[in-house]
Order: C-alpha cells, then structure tokens, then sequence
C-alpha cells in the first residue's frame, strides 16, 4: 500500500504536537484526518492543512478493524515522560499517561500477529502554546532536567510519529519511544 493510499488519523490534531504530525504525515503523502474534542479547532487545522476529512472520536480501537481489512496500520499513541518517572504535582496526568503506555503495550500485543503495529512516543518538554501555561520556574525546573538544556518540538515529535506510522516500522510494536533530550535513557 502507498503512502497515498493509506490515510493518517490524528488524534488532538487541532493543535500543538498533533498539527505538526498531521502536516508531516500529509507532507508524506498520506490523507489525513484530524479528530479533536475541539471541533472547531480542527476544522480550522484542517482548512489550514487542507485536509479531505475531520472527525472526533474518543476510542482508538475503532481504527484496527480497517487497518486490518486493509492489511497495514501503526497506531503510535502519545503518552509523557512523566507516565515513566511521575512528575509532582502532576499525579492525575503522570498515571494517565503511564495508562496511554500500559494500554500501548498491551494493545501491541494484541495485535503482534497481525499486519497492525502499536508503539507509543514519550515526549519530555516540547515547545508548543501549552508552554505558555507553566510558570517561568515550572519550566526552568523541567529544562533543568534535559541534558540537551532546551525543549524539543513539534516538529521533532512529528518526525518520529512519521517513521513509527510508515512500512518501515515493522518490527518494533509495544515500544516507547523517549523524545526527551537525554532526559531518559532507560
């Protein structure tokens, strides 16, 4: 199946690290389509990405029956570094994504005897309006922590979604990825 067959569906795409997946995917040649809680957000990136299509779903598991009557699909799920080490004062969303990454490897292995891969991207500070939420401590102190001394991006994010989402991904499912500057190395 080619790139311009297959057809790359974006969760959180509205935005942030989601728009610069959905840009580098199409850029790839594949069709895109945007699902955001945000509708008209979505709508907006996807006018602006010039995507065909644009929905909101909240269940990813609706992907694999296509992917498997098409006979390929990557699901690369987005969790944190912080579902790995925890972060304080962040415990609600370090246990949500510990959960994105528990549901990765297991949904992988689900899957492992099919032509459907599932891998998960754990970033650490990316550089997206979210940042603009912490305090100047806040992320000082997480800077703090890379080795690399600055935040990764969208782009960054984007480039490693678009190798976990090709054919060129084929033996690697149920792994996270670390994008995180050094931060991580286990």
């Amino acid at each position: 199946m080619s790139a311009a067959q297959r057809v790359a569906v974006v969760t959180g795409g509205a935005g942030g690290i989601g728009r610069a997946i959905a840009a580098r995917l199409q850029r790839d040649g594949m069709r895109v389509a945007l699902w955001d809680l945000d509708a008209r957000a979505a709508r907006e990136a996807a006018d602006a990405l010039s995507a065909d299509e644009n929905n909101a779903v909240l269940c990813s598991r609706a992907a694999v029956k296509p992917m498997l009557d098409a006979g390929f699909g990557r699901i690369v799920n987005l969790a944190s570094i912080a579902g790995k080490e925890g972060n304080p004062s962040m415990s609600a969303y370090s246990a949500a994504k510990a959960g994105v990454i528990a549901f990765t490897k297991s949904m992988s292995k689900e899957l492992a005897l099919t032509p459907v891969r599932v891998n998960c991207i754990a970033p650490a500070v990316i550089d997206t309006p979210l940042l603009q939420q912490m305090t100047p401590d806040a992320l000082a102190a997480s800077l703090a922590k890379i080795p690399m001394q600055r935040a990764g991006t969208a782009d960054e994010v984007a480039s490693l979604a678009a190798w976990l989402a090709s054919g060129e991904c084929s033996f690697s499912t149920g792994a996270t990825f670390d994008l995180s500057g050094g931060r991580a190395t286990y």
